[in-house]
């Protein structure tokens, strides 16, 4: 991060020195951002609340550089959540055509965002959209995986006698759940703990961890080389 006098003005030369040493010299992929300029930010969720709100409170208090332009999901249940915040809310159905509902999730990015953040929305992203969208989609899951797939992971981690929880917060890329991993936790938990304890412990580990890697995007503290990540 650095700061010049006249920066407006001096922009342009400045792009241009820049590439030609980054680019031309040293081979290097790079952007030029202005740290005071907020990200806009589109949420997809589907009926899990926990992420969701949590990156909504923290906007509000203005603890992520980021606003959150609009709110994305395969079903109606959370707009009542998302009203007070005066956010749009937009229902996009995706049981019937999952090409026509892309099709609108792309009409409503376009131009309007720098980042996606996928707050537990529960939808396989297609190679086509990943192709289409033209800005980083970032995910967050439960720790288990490639463990307990599918339906009721906790469930599954407490009648296997797990001892450790947690959540990976990744970039989206074409292999599903294998992108570049931006931020990690976990916690102990024991035999005492019921599938519903886990399943709660399991929901503030995932707050913790993707409001960590939303941060780190937005504030452009992440180096991506090949699926890897330096988050300073």
């Amino acid at each position: 991060m650095f700061s010049l006098p006249h920066l407006p003005a001096r922009l342009e030369d400045l792009r241009g020195k820049l590439d030609a040493r980054l680019a031309g010299e040293l081979g290097l992929s790079w952007q030029l951002v202005e740290a005071r300029q907020h990200k806009r930010v589109a949420v997809f969720v589907s009926t899990s609340d926990h992420c969701l709100l949590d990156l909504l409170w923290r906007q509000r208090r203005g603890e992520l550089p980021m606003d959150i332009v609009m709110v994305v999901s395969n079903h109606p249940d959370l707009a009542k959540d998302v009203r007070p915040f005066g956010i749009p809310y937009f229902h996009v159905p995706v049981s019937g055509n999952k090409k026509e509902a892309e099709a609108r999730h792309l009409e409503l990015l376009d131009g309007n965002v720098d980042l996606v953040v996928l707050a537990r929305y529960m939808q396989i992203i297609s190679e086509d959209f990943l192709d289409a969208v033209g800005v980083p989609v970032i995910n967050i899951h439960h720790s288990f995986l490639p463990a307990f797939i599918g339906a009721g992971p906790y469930q599954k981690a407490k009648d296997r006698g797990v001892k450790l929880i947690g959540a990976t917060a990744h970039y989206v890329t074409r292999d599903l759940d294998e992108g570049p991993i931006i931020e990690q936790d976990v916690i102990r938990v024991s035999h005492r703990d019921s599938a519903q304890d886990l399943a709660r412990s399991g929901a503030d580990v995932e707050r913790r961890v993707l409001s960590r890697a939303v941060a780190a995007h937005c504030e452009d503290r992440i180096l991506r080389q090949g699926n890897t990540t330096v988050v300073f």
